[in-house]
C-alpha cells in the first residue's frame, strides 16, 4: 500500500489547525483537544455556559468534510472495517488512553506542543512511538 504524499495540502491543513488552536486559546482561554471538549458535552455536572461553543466545535468537525465536498473537494476513500465488535473496542481504547494521558493527541500534540508543556511532549512522543512501531508491525512484519 503506497501513501501518497501531499505536502502543499498537509501545510495548509496544519497551518489551519494551529490558526483555529490559537484563535480558541485567545478567545475561550481553552485548549482545541477533541477528547476534552466531548467529554464535557458528554458529562452530566457540565457548565451550560461552555455548552454552546463546545456543540459548535463539535458539529463543525462533522460538518467540515460534507461542506468540503459541497465545495467540490474530492474527500480521500476511507476503509473502515465492517467489524463493529473491533470497531467498538477500538474506540473504547482510544476514549481510555485519552483518559489515561490526561488528553488526546490533539490537544497534546497541537496544543501542548506550542505551550512547549512537558507532559504533552512525553505523550505526544509516546504515541507517535507506539503508532510508528504499530504500523512497522502490521505492515513489515505481519503482512497486512
Amino acid at each position: 500500500m503506497i501513501t501518497q504524499f501531499t505536502p502543499w495540502s498537509s501545510l495548509l491543513g496544519g497551518v489551519l489547525i494551529g490558526f483555529s488552536a490559537i484563535v480558541l486559546l485567545i478567545l475561550n482561554g481553552r485548549i482545541a483537544g477533541i477528547s476534552g471538549v466531548l467529554s464535557r458535552i458528554l458529562l452530566p455536572a457540565h457548565c451550560k455556559s461552555e455548552l454552546p461553543w463546545e456543540l459548535a466545535f463539535v458539529v463543525g468537525l462533522v460538518a467540515a468534510p460534507f461542506i468540503y465536498s459541497l465545495a467540490g473537494g474530492v474527500l480521500p476513500a476511507l476503509a473502515i472495517s465492517p467489524n463493529a465488535l473491533l470497531v467498538g473496542v477500538a474506540g473504547l481504547l482510544v476514549g481510555f488512553g485519552s483518559v489515561l494521558g490526561g488528553g488526546c493527541t490533539s490537544g497534546h500534540g497541537v496544543c501542548g506542543l506550542s505551550r512547549l508543556s512537558k507532559r504533552s511532549i512525553i505523550a505526544t512522543l509516546s504515541f507517535m512511538t507506539t503508532g510508528a512501531v504499530t504500523v512497522y508491525l502490521i505492515r513489515h512484519v505481519f503482512g497486512g
